[in-house]
Parts: C-alpha cells; structure tokens; sequence
C-alpha cells in the first residue's frame, strides 16, 4: 500500500490517499482543497475508483463533491446516522468561515457492522464507531495493518464530544470495545495530527487505558 497523507483545511486534517501498485487509488476524509487533491491524484497518474468519509463534519468531507464530479467515482459512507450533519453542511460552513458548500448525501451509506469494502486492492472491514458522531465509520485494512479511523482515537488523546448528538461514553466504549481488540502493531491514522498505534494508545493514552 501506498500512502500520502495530505493535511487540509484550517484544522490540517489529515486527508489520506492510498494506491497499489496498479496506481488504483482510494481517497478518506477528504476535507477541503479540492483543486490541491485534484492536481496530486494527477500528479501521481492515479486511478481514483471511491471517496471514503469516516464522518459528517465538514472538515472530513467538504471536497467531496467536487472529486466525485472530477473523477465520476462513489462516495461511501458514513454510516446513516451522521445524516443530519450532511443536511447541516451549510450551516457548518458559515458557522467556521472556511469555504461554501451545498448539501449533499454520500453515494452509499455504510451499515453498523458486518460490511468488508474491496476498494483497489485494499479489503476494508467497516467498523461503526459512534461517539465523536454518532455515524462514524472506521476502516480497517487488516493485511497492510493500518486502519483509517477519523476523529475517535488520536495520539494520546480522543475525539471531542462536544458536539450535537456526540457521546463521551459511546466513545470510550467504542475504543475500548471496537479498535483495542485490535493487535497492538495496527497504525492508527487519525483524522489530525501524528499517527499511532494501538499498543501505544492502550499502554499511554491518559483517557482510556487498556
């Protein structure tokens, strides 16, 4: 697998674009600066085949439309939860002064569990991690150990809850019960800052000890 994660927005989240050898490619949590995504997919000579949103919030999906309408390809996910944040592009984008966007739907909504998505040569398990929002998704690519999992675990921290319809205790819960069980060499790329792994977080993060 190869990665590049491109930082975007105001709050540099971490858009991450992924390709195997056969320069297909998938793109998560891309959150602004569609021109900048736009010209290093092309940049690279990749094959865009999906559009992957852990979430809602506008700085995780606010390029989206305009990548969909620039490659012809999917959006997939989240999970059907986070509808109303979609609904609320709007209001996020004048409420944060980043840029204008229109409401829209993903393409497909992703279920609560028991989903694997084949993306390139990628095969995702689908993880519903609520907490941060309550449609969030993870997702978890098991042979090349890394899983894309948004704005829930972090480098010794958690997502916030301090948003409409978050919960603190499904977030722990999630973490505990969804990504720990996950071997401790898993990486972790969050939605902002530094990646991590899941033994680390386990043994050091000071909100949810293993």
């Amino acid at each position: 697998m190869h990665l590049e994660i491109i930082p975007v927005t105001a709050f540099q989240q971490n858009c991450s674009l992924i390709w195997d050898e056969q320069k297909n490619a998938a793109i998560i949590d891309p959150g602004g600066e569609s021109e900048k995504l736009i010209r290093r997919i092309e940049e690279l000579e990749l094959n865009l085949t999906a559009i992957l949103l852990t979430h809602g919030h506008l700085d995780h999906v606010g390029a989206a439309p305009k990548l969909k309408a620039h490659f012809g390809v999917e959006i997939i996910g989240p999970h059907i939860a986070d509808d109303f944040w979609f609904e609320g592009l709007p209001l996020q984008a004048r409420k944060f002064g980043l840029f204008e966007i229109e409401a829209f739907e993903p393409d497909r909504w992703l279920p609560a569990q028991g989903e694997t998505l084949n993306i390139a040569s990628f095969n995702f398990e689908v993880l519903h991690l609520p907490g941060h929002t309550p449609g969030h998704i993870g997702f978890i690519e098991h042979q090349h150990n890394i899983a894309f999992t948004g704005d829930v675990l972090f480098h010794g921290g958690v997502g916030r809850t301090d948003f409409p319809r978050s919960n603190h205790q499904d977030l722990l819960t999630t973490i505990r019960e969804k990504l720990y069980p996950l071997n401790d060499d898993m990486v972790i790329i969050a939605g902002h800052g530094p990646y991590t792994t899941i033994g680390a977080e386990k043994q050091h993060n000071p909100f949810v000890k293993g």
